[in-house]
This record gives C-alpha cells, sequence and structure tokens, in this order.
C-alpha cells in the first residue's frame, strides 16, 4: 500500500512539473491548477489513511 501511494505521488508530482513547464498558460491559471491539484491529493490521501470518510454519499446540487 505504502509503495503504490509513493508512486501515485511521484506520477502526480511528475505530471503537474509536466503541465506547468511544458505548456504554455497564464500564471494565473497554473496557479489555479496547482491547487486544486494539491486539495485533490490531500484529500486522497487522508481517504487512503482513514482519516477521512467516504465521499460517495456527498451530492452537489
Amino acid at each position: 500500500m505504502l509503495i503504490s501511494l509513493v508512486l501515485t505521488l511521484i506520477v502526480v508530482g511528475i505530471l503537474l512539473y509536466l503541465m506547468e513547464r511544458y505548456i504554455p498558460m497564464d500564471a494565473q491559471i497554473k496557479n489555479i491548477i496547482r491547487i486544486v491539484v494539491i486539495i485533490v491529493v490531500i484529500i486522497w490521501l487522508l481517504q487512503q489513511f482513514g482519516l477521512l470518510g467516504s465521499l460517495n454519499n456527498i451530492w452537489i446540487k
């Protein structure tokens, strides 16, 4: 489990780096994407470690 977590974080980090380095975008859009990715990764990590319950029952209206 720990190896898959580390590998996933490495892949996400590499993809984020490549996106920021090679895709021409406005700096503000890059900051928004970076913040969204960080929030999603934090929520995913909290779920993986059991500190946050399942988000399957949340409805967005």
